[in-house]
């Protein structure tokens, strides 16, 4: 077996690790040597101490959802009290409020609603973008595989209908852990690992950037984890589409997995593994969303070079307890008190 010092060497003359390699590293290299070398990464992707975010809102245009996933506090069953379709009416006044406030687009995500039609998410957009020029950052992996299978369409084609109509981009949710010996104990109704990345890879080849997220901290190992950041990297070996990856920590209060919280060193650690692993993306987001401010600052200096979304509004993770936010001025202190430049970006990470 590769001795910890000289995967680190390789690390250090920016050779490419393998899997095993970034598992020895996740188990036996400390904090510190993890963050040291995320950051000279980092720094190589973007020299300059520009520290990004972006102005948008999250809209999930509805709650019913029939996949059950165990960590979810969000959902609500078909027929359950609480659940709701969004109307235009409230839609337009979001939108509206979002571009009122300087939002440069809207992160639009439900959940898989047996009873909506490719036809419903066609007008949806064709509304959006007849009244507002916002950009489109919509619909995960899994809401487009499922509405595939209930037009009995191909993704390729579905995804050609849906950026007709005037979807942007995907984002990376619905990912958690890229491994169906996983999913299928924390959500076995959603779509599996291979049918999650064909989406991107179809979206990729329509033209359409995305980004990549993973959930950790429930029912995975470190395997697991490896395995998740592997299946991306080559994914993104491939196409080149992914614009950014966002790893998150599972949230456990209101859900039906009960285990413990992981720490802010344990995603401090993942998230230094994920910069230097995933040596093809050009940005690693910090979650302030999951993980406050504090620890998203910090991990500026762990490998993130973004601090996401100033999250106009966000109703996934609040419903699983946790409440963090955070002010436009809020976050711009906080990248300049860490001795970064803050700079506006859009969803393509062209800065404003």
């Amino acid at each position: 077996m590769t001795r910890l010092s000289d995967t680190i060497a390789r690390i250090q003359q920016n050779l490419r690790i393998d899997a095993d390699e970034a598992l020895q590293l996740l188990g036996e290299a400390d904090l510190m040597t993890l963050g040291h070398l995320a950051q000279e990464k980092r720094f190589l992707h973007h020299p300059q101490s520009h520290v990004t975010y972006v102005k948008d809102r999250n809209i999930n245009y509805t709650n019913i959802c029939v996949s059950g996933c165990r960590f979810c506090a969000f959902y609500k069953t078909p027929g359950q009290d609480g659940g709701y379709v969004i109307s235009k009416n409230e839609l337009q006044q979001k939108i509206a409020e979002t571009i009122e406030l300087g939002g440069t687009q809207i992160l639009l995500q439900g959940g898989m609603h047996p009873d909506l039609g490719l036809d419903f998410y066609e007008e949806m957009l064709g509304f959006i973008k007849h009244t507002f020029d916002i950009h489109v950052h919509g619909f995960s992996p899994p809401e487009i595989d499922f509405i595939a299978q209930k037009s009995h369409l191909s993704v390729a084609d579905t995804i050609t209908r849906l950026k007709k109509a005037g979807l942007d981009s995907i984002p990376g949710g619905g990912a958690e852990i890229l491994c169906d010996e996983v999913r299928q104990k924390v959500s076995p109704n959603k779509c599996t690992t291979d049918a999650w990345l064909e989406v991107m890879r179809q979206a990729h080849m329509a033209g359409m950037r995305s980004s990549a997220t993973m959930m950790f901290g429930h029912l995975e190992t470190d395997v697991h984890i490896i395995q998740h950041l592997d299946r991306i990297r080559r994914l993104q070996d491939e196409t080149g589409g992914f614009t950014a990856f966002i790893p998150w920590t599972f949230q456990p209060q209101n859900t039906r997995i009960q285990v413990e919280k992981k720490t802010g060193v344990e995603y401090l650690k993942v998230l230094s593994l994920s910069r230097i692993f995933l040596d093809n993306i050009d940005n690693i987001q910090a979650s302030w969303v999951t993980q406050g401010d504090k620890i998203a600052q910090t991990a500026l200096f762990f490998g993130a070079n973004d601090m996401g979304s100033t999250m106009i509004e966000e109703n996934v993770v609040a419903s699983a307890g946790v409440d963090f936010m955070l002010s436009v001025q809020e976050l711009q202190r906080l990248i300049t008190t860490a001795g970064f430049e803050p700079r506006q970006r859009d969803c393509c990470y062209n800065l404003l």
